[in-house]
């Protein structure tokens, strides 16, 4: 199994400001995209989005 760090991803949803907790391999925004994208609908705009690891 591959090692995994606890991350926050930032982003906008709809234009609103939210973040998400996540265990994510390698912190790119591309991965934080793909759990984003599992996370809310389809018909959702996500926009903005920032990985830094958390604290």
């Amino acid at each position: 199994m591959a090692q995994t760090t606890k991350y926050v991803i930032k982003y906008k949803l709809n234009g609103e400001r939210r973040f998400e907790f996540a265990q994510l391999e390698t912190g790119t925004p591309e991965e934080a995209r793909a759990v984003l994208d599992a996370m809310h609908e389809k018909s959702d705009t996500i926009t903005d989005i920032r990985v830094s690891k958390a604290l």
